[in-house]
């Protein structure tokens, strides 16, 4: 059960001694109830309190890291919609390879992992992990395979085999790289715990129904060991997306703890489209890590697009820091462009002036990381706050060109703008990033 911040209150020192970051110890509370810092940071909380609190402020899903820097981070979820709140740890996506594969295939994906990366708005993404499945006999050519993995890439894996021998061999291979082993059932969970504990890996529990997935993890959390996911045996899309549901559902309104992790799911359907489809569904519906079965940059492109958007904090867009920004190699009189600090909006104009083969500056005042009608509809990308942010960049001592380009769609701010930039002349531009070419070679070609 939640605890109120006054209920927290009573349990702590009430010494106001500020060592914790807060100015007293109910400004603590509150936020300790309201889930934004962690009881570690009182220095002089008791035994009892750490114990009543900490339960109580345990977030419903599990949090746990992954990697040997464990700076992968899944679960420590709390609201079932983005829009209450905002995702926290967003799904992770594995590419698999299997023991049987050919050598040169191997060699192959593991380099094109390796080398994958996708640039959009300003971060780069990668493939998180790999997955290494065992489908021959070959104990030793499967831990040796997880090892090479391991060491070209260097990044967690999840080690997949229904051999508890199998999986000792390969969890000794990446001992430290705080790997997932896949997957525990009730009858070998206890050696595989030893193994994990032994070797600091996550272990995925799994079973035919959501009952005994509920029935083994609330086992070995009884008996110590904690950091579990959950491998969900589903057989078609519906199943899937209900299963995820009820399990996050369960765990963030039922508050049971035995579903309260991240899961873990193997995508091989053997249709390109198919696959995508169920991945869509993992990265929309709580996904935790999902296991691709070959490596596509189509394919990745499009989830990793998708869950960008999914896990963007919708009280807090992306957004670039508001300044002017050189395109190319601009001098003092090279043309001036306008656009919010909303980062789609100005990658996408950057990339269109880019694209236009002249070199600019294009110019982003702060605008709270709004698209460009949403800013100006809230009164933040108007004629005076434009010219202020303009005057406090000094950008008017940088240049000698005194014409600024300024969106098609916000037309009407023009002559205010000109009234608070005296000496200024406005262009309209297109409305449509699209266009900026063909704007450049009537205007400035």
């Amino acid at each position: 059960m939640a605890l109120t911040g006054l209920q927290i209150q009573k349990l702590l020192p009430k010494t106001n001694c500020k060592e914790c970051g807060s100015n007293t110890c109910l400004a603590f509370a509150l936020k300790l109830a309201s889930k934004k810092v962690e009881l570690a940071k009182c220095p002089y909380a008791s035994e009892e309190a750490k114990k009543i609190i900490g339960a109580a402020s345990e977030p419903p899903v599990k949090g746990i890291k992954l990697g040997p820097d464990q700076k992968l981070k899944l679960g420590e979820e709390t609201v079932l919609y983005r829009h209450e709140k905002t995702f926290v740890h967003q799904t992770l996506l594995a590419i698999n390879i299997n023991d049987t594969d050919p050598p040169d295939y191997i060699e192959e994906t593991l380099g094109l992992i390796k080398g994958y990366n996708l640039e959009r708005v300003g971060e780069t993404y990668t493939v998180d992990m790999i997955a290494v499945t065992q489908k021959g006999d070959d104990i030793e050519n499967f831990a040796g395979l997880a090892k090479k993995a391991w060491e070209i890439v260097h990044r967690p894996l999840v080690i997949r085999s229904p051999d508890v021998k199998a999986l000792r061999e390969a969890g000794q291979a990446v001992s430290g790289s705080h790997s997932v082993l896949a997957s525990v059932t009730m009858e070998t969970a206890d050696e595989l715990t030893e193994i994990a504990v032994e070797n600091k890996h996550v272990l995925a529990v799994t079973a035919p129904n959501l009952d005994g997935i509920i029935a083994l993890s609330a086992k070995l959390k009884k008996d110590g060991f904690n950091d579990l996911m959950l491998h969900f045996q589903t057989h078609s899309l519906a199943e899937q997306f209900q299963v995820n549901s009820i399990a996050r559902r369960m765990a963030l309104r039922a508050n049971e703890k035995s579903l309260g992790y991240a899961s873990l799911t193997f995508l091989d359907s053997g249709d390109f489209t198919d696959d995508i489809v169920l991945a869509f569904n993992e990265i929309i519906k709580y996904g935790g890590i999902c296991v691709l079965p070959s490596f596509d940059p189509a394919q990745l492109v499009a989830l990793m697009t998708l869950r960008l958007n999914i896990y963007t904090d919708p009280q807090n867009p992306i957004q670039v820091d508001p300044k002017p920004y050189p395109i190319g190699e601009p001098k003092k009189d090279s043309p001036v462009f306008l656009t919010t600090n909303f980062s789609l909006t100005y990658f996408i104009v950057a990339g269109e002036i880019e694209n236009s083969g002249i070199s600019a500056w294009l110019i982003v005042p702060q605008c709270e990381g709004m698209s460009v009608l949403t800013a100006w509809a809230a009164g933040k990308f108007s004629g005076p706050s434009i010219a202020k942010s303009i005057k406090e960049m000094g950008f008017e001592e940088q240049v000698t060109t005194r014409e600024i380009v300024i969106p098609g769609y916000v037309a009407q701010i023009s002559g205010e703008l000109e009234e608070s930039l005296p000496g200024w002349k406005v262009l309209v531009g297109p409305q449509e990033a699209a266009d900026i070419e063909s704007f450049v070679n009537l205007k400035f070609k």
